[in-house]
């Protein structure tokens, strides 16, 4: 087996060092047969941090995790099973790998990389007794040693994403959300609050994995200290309570009692001052369930209406070409348009029905549906006999719009829309001009 060595990165450092020394940099193009002891069985590539299953038999570690997170039970070599429900110890061969990067030193003058000694990554073992002390300190009250461990578990977490896989199913995220509620209880006399964000970063990376984490992290103390941060000006404070935030509304049992006052008011600030489409995505999921989840969905959209959320949504879809934002934003505004006072913020943009138009079939499949949802709402709910809705659907190119959707195809509830759609539109699409949906709809204005 060969193993060619035209790396760009290798290349030109070994080039460079070899143009010093006088060797011909010709020899670039050589190819070194690797011994077949550093090939991993699996993919036959140069092992980078060999381990060896209780089988004997030595693989890559990133190649036979792969291997077992695709379902696989079995060693690829020998076959026999391997105890992945028990927890699979993967035993790293440090003999080998050492021998491996003496290999890659003899061979350095062909552009051959030394292998660098990979850290050991942290196990099911550590992740517990971690999750244990946290709990202890946070019983203790003992803030300083609660800190230590939030940031061990920090540093595990960025370390890869194996790490972070580890750290979440070992419980880390429960533990974090009852330390925030127990120290969160004496935020408000202003202590702990370098703890409180570390522990709020720290829940930005790790969902809490039970209902009784999740019912912590969105207990109303939890939710103070996140508004708290909501309301910070530091924008990585915001971002990391942003994402809290998300997956403490994501919880059913937040939604027996009302949320704390001040979070829709946070929630618009997060789209009117955007910090980047990581809080944007985050930013329009929480909304989308604070209003889809929530018993009193008609208070939470009338105050985020009186808010102004929806011209706000109509400048972020003109702006964003982001494809999950799109789709979030649409999704918030069709839940918007649920109501009368909704569509009436909605149609009261003079860009909501060229934009939504524009939408369709050029974002994703969701984004369509969501969009031809919105113009039924506006179009069929609309009152008197002029008609301005449907007439500047039909300007925007809503009705050619809708001939092509039923051509290429769509949902049956989606197919339903926009039948109904075409039925009203050809009563008024010989009266009006149309404008070409595709240009740039910026700038466009009302007569």
């Amino acid at each position: 087996m060969i193993f060619s060595l035209r790396r760009l990165g290798a290349g030109r450092r070994a080039g460079k060092k070899m143009g010093d020394s006088g060797i011909d940099a010709a020899c670039l193009d050589t190819e070194v047969a690797v011994p077949m002891p550093f090939r991993c069985p699996i993919s036959l590539d140069l092992m980078k941090d060999p381990v060896t299953l209780p089988t004997g038999i030595t693989y890559d570690r990133g190649s036979i995790e792969r291997w077992i997170e695709a379902g696989n039970a079995s060693c690829p070599v020998t076959k026999q099973p391997l105890g992945v429900g028990g927890g699979l110890y993967l035993i790293p061969n440090h003999a080998l790998r050492k021998m491996i990067q003496s290999w890659c030193v003899e061979n350095r003058s062909l552009g051959v990389e030394r292998i660098p000694t990979p850290r050991i990554p942290v196990s099911p073992y550590e992740v517990s007794e971690a999750c244990k002390r946290v709990a202890a300190a946070a019983n203790r009250g003992d803030a300083r040693r609660c800190g230590e461990l939030v940031g061990k578990i920090k540093s595990w977490v960025k370390e890869s994403e194996r790490n972070k896989r580890c750290v979440t199913e070992g419980g880390a995220g429960d533990a974090l959300s009852a330390a925030l509620e127990t120290f969160g209880s004496a935020s408000a006399e202003g202590q702990h609050g370098g703890l409180l964000e570390e522990i709020v970063s720290a829940l930005a990376h790790v969902r809490p994995a039970s209902e009784e984490g999740l019912a912590r992290l969105g207990s109303s103390t939890s939710l103070h200290c996140i508004l708290g941060f909501l309301n910070s000006d530091d924008l990585s404070s915001r971002q990391n309570a942003v994402l809290v935030l998300k997956e403490a509304i994501s919880s059913d049992r937040i939604w027996h009692r009302a949320l704390v006052d001040g979070i829709e008011e946070a929630m618009v600030r997060m789209i009117r001052e955007p910090i980047g489409p990581t809080a944007t995505n985050a930013s329009l999921l929480t909304l989308f369930n604070m209003i889809s989840q929530s018993p009193n969905s008609d208070k939470t959209t009338s105050k985020l209406l009186q808010l102004g959320l929806v011209p706000l949504l109509i400048d972020l879809l003109l702006d964003s070409s982001d494809k999950g934002v799109c789709e979030r934003v649409l999704g918030v505004l069709d839940l918007l348009c649920e109501s009368r006072e909704g569509r009436e913020e909605a149609f009261g943009h003079a860009l909501t029905m060229p934009i939504l138009v524009k939408k369709i079939l050029r974002v994703s499949n969701l984004a369509t549906d969501f969009a031809v949802a919105i113009l039924w709402k506006l179009c069929k709910n609309e009152e008197g006999d002029d008609r301005r809705a449907l007439i500047e659907a039909i300007q925007a190119g809503g009705f050619q719009k809708m001939l092509v959707l039923l051509q290429v195809g769509c949902g049956d509830g989606t197919k339903v829309n926009v039948r109904e759609l075409l039925k009203l539109m050809h009563l008024h699409k010989d009266r009006v001009d149309c404008v070409d949906s595709s240009l740039d709809l910026k700038y466009l204005k009302r007569p």
